[in-house]
């Protein structure tokens, strides 16, 4: 018999954890790995339409953590023994990407807007997930015990995000939206 990809068991508003607690589905655990798991889909469209730029290869480890992160998120505390290690690794190779990144960027001496070419609109689409994603497990961690690296793998995320944006700018050649306040007439 072949697997289902339908289960019924969510059609009262539950689901389950890894390890056997159902949980409704607003509640803020789900909440949170929802929110990575959608950004984890988001960075796939970014990984497709990027592929000529060769950082496909980049964000697709990306994806891979942020599966781990998931399934640190949609297990119950007694499983964590279980589950993908998360270090301190993590963050400093995001750093480093960053950093190799920003060596070709002229320095910010404005605000950008998001926007200039559709893949670096959809860096900050990203972006702006990511900080949800964080949002979201920040309140999780007021509720219960989280991994001390997802935080601020997240929050780093972000960053990469952004610097991915203009980085993507440059080497489509596509000036970067400057913000100048006040000076608005719509």
């Amino acid at each position: 018999m072949a697997f289902k990809i339908y289960t019924k068991t969510g059609d009262k508003g539950q689901t389950g954890l890894f390890g056997g607690e159902r949980l409704p589905k607003d509640d803020t655990r789900i909440e949170a790995y929802g929110t990575v798991d959608e950004l984890n889909s988001y960075l796939g469209l970014i990984a497709d339409k990027s592929a000529t730029l060769n950082v496909d290869h980049r964000l697709r480890e990306v994806q891979a953590v942020l599966f781990d992160i998931g399934s640190h998120l949609a297990s119950q505390p007694s499983k964590v023994d279980q589950l993908p290690v998360l270090d301190e690794a993590l963050v400093k190779r995001l750093e480093a990407l960053i950093d190799t990144m920003d060596m070709e960027l002229e320095p910010l001496k404005t605000f950008i807007l998001p926007g200039g070419h559709e893949l670096v609109s959809h860096c900050h689409v990203a972006r702006t997930i990511c900080r949800r994603a964080e949002r979201r497990v920040i309140s999780l961690g007021r509720q219960s015990e989280i991994h001390s690296i997802i935080v601020p793998f997240l929050n780093r995320l972000s960053d990469y995000l952004f610097t991915l944006a203009r980085y993507f700018s440059l080497r489509l050649e596509v000036m970067e939206i400057s913000w100048t306040p006040g000076k608005h007439q719509l």
